[in-house]
């Protein structure tokens, strides 16, 4: 295994659910920012913006005791190929990608992760098969993250957590739909259109050849598609 491999904690795939919600409820004084002495503040009020349903405080003390502060500097990985996704994380600070390479050293990027995302291999983490997936740090990043058994122990004792990783689901869900059917329908340029429109933070925060691997184009066609 790389030596820049997490071995305690960390693992799984994304999501933005009801950002709009969050943002509302988000002042200048409820910025997200890097938990420290594993506060967990932030994280309890993300559930409550997603799912409008706070937690008391034996909730509270519930996932206290059963999450952990993690940090990963740039280009360590969450999760290698070959590996099995035992862990679950909830971006604090930072982003990740998600990704594959074939046989060819050819890398297809499934998902990015942010702030208030959930990272991830769904399928991994459910079945404890070896994911076909890395998932890697493109800058310093900051997770909550829950163990398996804890957390499947945890969304039936809080039923906002629940309620958060069902909305979490869906969201992947309608996601999932969306890239496919921009890739069985829309062309390369329209394609590229089409994620500025829906996420115009991906062409801030991630560099051309990313994106590129992102739409499953070459760099120099993604290059003289923002040339027009």
């Amino acid at each position: 295994m790389n030596t820049n491999t997490i071995t305690t904690s960390v693992s799984l795939a994304s999501v933005n659910p009801l950002a709009d919600r969050l943002a509302i409820q988000t002042s200048s004084a409820l910025v997200l920012k890097p938990l420290i002495d594993h506060n967990n503040w932030m994280f309890f009020k993300y559930i409550q913006a997603v799912t409008g349903q706070a937690l008391n405080d034996d909730e509270e003390r519930i996932i206290s005791n059963n999450l952990k502060i993690k940090k990963l500097r740039k280009r360590q990985f969450f999760l290698q190929a070959g590996d099995a996704c035992r862990y679950l994380g909830f971006i604090v600070k930072g982003a990740t990608k998600m990704y594959s390479i074939n046989e060819r050293g050819q890398e297809s990027i499934i998902t990015f992760c942010m702030e208030n995302d959930i990272i991830t291999d769904m399928e991994s983490f459910l079945d404890g098969k070896e994911s076909c997936y890395h998932i890697e740090a493109l800058e310093d990043l900051e997770m909550v993250v829950f163990e398996r058994n804890q957390l499947f122990q945890l969304l039936v004792s809080v039923p906002a957590l629940n309620l958060m990783f069902c909305q979490f689901q869906m969201r992947q869900l309608i996601d999932s739909q969306k890239r496919i059917n921009a890739s069985l329908s829309m062309n390369a340029e329209e394609r590229y259109m089409d994620l500025l429109s829906s996420r115009p933070d991906y062409s801030q925060r991630f560099s051309q050849n990313m994106l590129a691997c992102y739409l499953g184009l070459k760099p120099e066609t993604l290059c003289r598609i923002r040339k027009r």
